[in-house]
């Protein structure tokens, strides 16, 4: 029997025993070298050749991924290390780093207890690296750093051993610091990094060695022989006496905490149900013999299997053949096979218990962030909160008319295997529009549609998100409905920013119905809202929120169903360019209705609120925010003029510059609209010098000379006339 087929036997022994389990994952910036560390861990614990570690890449199996170098897909493997005499069973997920993929980065968050943060020792610490942190410890999941590529320090920037010294423990200390001030008092001191204890690793993942401080303390090597074994290029002994997977993976098992003990500590963070119900306490105590509880966090569309859901199973155990409900839908699905993954390979077991990342197909009605639960009544898992929306769309036709019913399928299928992907089919134009994080992550997707799915497509040119929303206040504005017996007055402004930063953070719940109004409105009245205003809230749409303040009004109660209608339409397609609103807040301040309800139907009140919001709206002053990204912009300092003319010619911002060495980094911003074709530009500025990188960071702003301009772009395109209405229009 092979090593590898001896590692899985073991597996199947070892998911069991929770005690000698550990989930974890990578995640940093992008090319910091996550995919290169992953493969290292799965050969050193045999299942793969140790020869190809970091060039076979086994986690990137997408042909995409391999082609272009980078991780797409958080992909998951289960290995088992010999620690001590005692086997531990590693589930370990790697993720993706470049930005256009951060929705993976977050939902693999959820199925993991400890991450290890990788940051590359040349550039030291990255925006994404401070992103993934933040997702981390958010989701109370426990960070320890690895610094990679101390090597290229070494060859490639001649640093002496005390220059090398001094700039790894800069880069420890900025990345405690950013664990520390976002970590809660209680786990502070717990959490730190410290390079004596060991929960900070150096190495080189290519070249397959790692040290940490008790390592050297073992084995006797040091700081300076680790120089030598660099500056002399013969890394392949060093890798020798300090295996990067031996020293990694004592670090995981000392330092992070078993299914057990994690659970305590994150299932209060990521689970708001009753810890004192048989679901609380049973997932508390990671208990197999609880109900089941299990949280998608990835679908994976595999062409023989079908949909498969990958997530971690908080108690219970899942059997082949159980009937699993998931939130929200009303009949359960039949969990047709279990099993762990290993890469792109699952091994069917029969039963999985608690405290294992888990692979269940037959869950059709699943997507990435579902609740699947033994008993239907099971309160959700906290919703997962994406850091950014989608910014970018592309208009998708079938090339042959035929196709026209598949491309709907797996159109449907790609948003629910990719929540950071939305997709919006029309029926009746044939015209399907799919919006993502940025070019990049869209380009994937058509190649999977052609390729994977095997549909042919033509697609526009990517076409910018906008939102829509209003630079004062606005109204009391009347809207009469068109049999003029019902008339909305209506009010509108800009939403406070902390109200929004609340929705957005997902500490205000504003999915389904309001259930506690009063909580709902101290809430809202802690983040400054006005007493009167919170009392009345009706109900939220995204940002937006709708309130009724009006007193006693007949018939108001039965209408209001309809009203919200109205709302939602007027946010859904704003009136200056049919974009969606954002940060909106919404006063039904007056109405008057007909004592008759066949006379305040939806044709007749729909219509009448719609026009007061819209009117309103105008009368505030419409205005239109664009999608922005930061960009970070590496060069060396005789190139910088070209960096930052680059940046300026897009309507850009400079927010700050830093000289490090030869090296300038420049930090700007641009509004999205600005940026396509972005990367061919700054190569032939910079003549392919530049290391760049962006991030996005919602929706600002846009200048008012611009606005007009491209309000009637936007407008010509879908076919409007290039004018919005004024007020007067919505008068009736």
């Amino acid at each position: 029997m092979g090593r590898k087929e001896d590692n899985i036997h073991k597996a199947q022994a070892l998911m069991r025993q929770t005690k000698f389990i550990r989930n974890i994952g990578t995640a940093a910036h992008i090319d910091h070298g996550k995919t290169t560390l992953s493969d290292n861990l799965i050969a050193g614990a045999g299942m793969m050749s140790e020869d190809l570690a970091g060039k076979q890449l086994l986690l990137d199996y997408d042909e995409q991924e391999q082609a272009r170098g980078i991780t797409i897909n958080a992909a998951s493997a289960s290995m088992v290390y010999d620690y001590k005499g005692q086997e531990y069973l590693i589930n370990l997920i790697d993720t993706p780093g470049h930005v256009d993929f951060g929705g993976d980065v977050t939902r693999a968050m959820r199925a993991i207890d400890g991450v290890i943060i990788l940051c590359c020792a040349v550039e030291g610490v990255m925006p994404q690296t401070e992103t993934v942190i933040r997702q981390a410890i958010k989701e109370r999941v426990h960070p320890i750093l690895f610094v990679n590529k101390v090597d290229r320090l070494i060859n490639e920037l001649q640093v002496t051993p005390e220059q090398m010294q001094q700039r790894l423990s800069n880069i420890v200390n900025e990345v405690n610091e950013k664990i520390r001030k976002l970590l809660p008092p209680e786990l502070k001191e717990a959490w730190a990094l410290k390079v004596d204890t060991g929960n900070v690793v150096f190495g080189s993942a290519f070249n397959n060695w790692a040290i940490t401080v008790p390592y050297m303390k073992k084995t006797g090597i040091n700081f300076k022989q680790i120089y030598e074994f660099c500056k002399n290029q013969d890394q392949k002994t060093l890798a020798k006496k300090a295996p990067l997977h031996e020293v990694l993976l004592e670090m995981v098992i000392q330092h992070l905490r078993n299914p057990l003990d994690a659970q305590k500590l994150r299932v209060p963070v990521i689970w708001h149900g009753d810890l004192e119900s048989p679901f609380g306490k049973a997932m508390m105590n990671c208990d197999p013999e609880g109900p089941v509880a299990y949280m998608v966090t990835k679908i994976i569309v595999d062409p023989h299997a079908g949909e498969v859901a990958v997530g971690r199973l908080y108690s219970g155990k899942i059997v082949k053949g159980q009937e699993l409900w998931i939130s929200g839908m009303p009949n359960p699905n039949r969990a047709q096979l279990v099993s762990l993954t290993v890469g792109a390979d699952r091994i069917p077991v029969e039963e999985i218990d608690a405290g294992n990342v888990v692979a269940v197909s037959g869950l059709k009605d699943a997507i990435a962030g579902s609740t699947v639960s033994s008993d239907p009544e099971m309160a959700a898992f906290e919703k997962i909160v994406h850091y950014s929306d989608p910014v970018v769309t592309v208009a998708i036709e079938a090339k042959h008319t035929k196709d026209l019913p598949k491309l709907i399928d797996v159109l449907r299928t790609i948003a629910k295997a990719d929540p950071s992907i939305q997709v919006e089919i029309n029926p009746e134009t044939g015209e399907h529009l799919m919006s993502g994080m940025g070019e990049l992550h869209l380009e994937i997707t058509n190649y999977r549609i052609v390729n994977d799915h095997k549909v042919e497509i033509k697609t526009s040119q990517p076409i910018v998100v906008y939102r829509e929303c209003v630079g004062a206040k606005g109204g009391p504005f009347e809207g009469k409905s068109p049999n003029k017996h019902n008339r909305f007055y209506i009010e509108v402004e800009a939403l406070q920013p902390s109200v929004v930063q609340a929705i957005r953070s997902g500490e205000i719940e504003t999915e389904g119905r309001i259930k506690d109004s009063k909580a709902m409105a101290k809430k809202l009245q802690d983040l400054g809202m006005d007493r009167e205003e919170a009392k009345g809230i009706v109900c939220f749409n995204g940002t937006n929120v709708l309130l009724d303040t009006t007193k006693g009004i007949q018939y108001l109660h039965e209408t209001m169903e309809l009203v919200k209608e109205a709302f939602d339409e007027a946010m859904n397609r704003g009136p200056l360019a049919n974009e969606k609103c954002m940060a909106m807040k919404v006063m039904l301040v007056d109405a008057k209705l007909h004592e008759d309800s066949i006379h305040r139907g939806p044709a007749q009140v729909i219509p009448a609120a719609r026009s007061a919001i819209y009117g309103a709206m105008c009368q505030a002053g419409r205005v239109l925010y664009e999608p922005i990204q930061k960009v970070f912009i590496n060069v060396p300092e005789d190139q910088m003029g070209s960096a930052i003319r680059e940046i300026q010619q897009r309507r850009g911002l400079i927010e700050d510059m830093k000289q490090e060495g030869d090296m300038t980094t420049v930090e700007g911003k641009c509004p999205v609209g600005e940026m396509f074709g972005f990367a061919a530009s700054i190569r032939s500025a910079t003549s392919g010098r530049a290391l760049w990188s962006t991030e996005n960071t919602g929706f600002e702003m846009m200048p008012r000379e611009v606005q007009e301009k491209v309000v009637a772009s936007i407008r010509q395109r879908k076919g409007l006339k290039p004018e919005p209405y004024d007020a007067s229009y919505y008068a009736g």
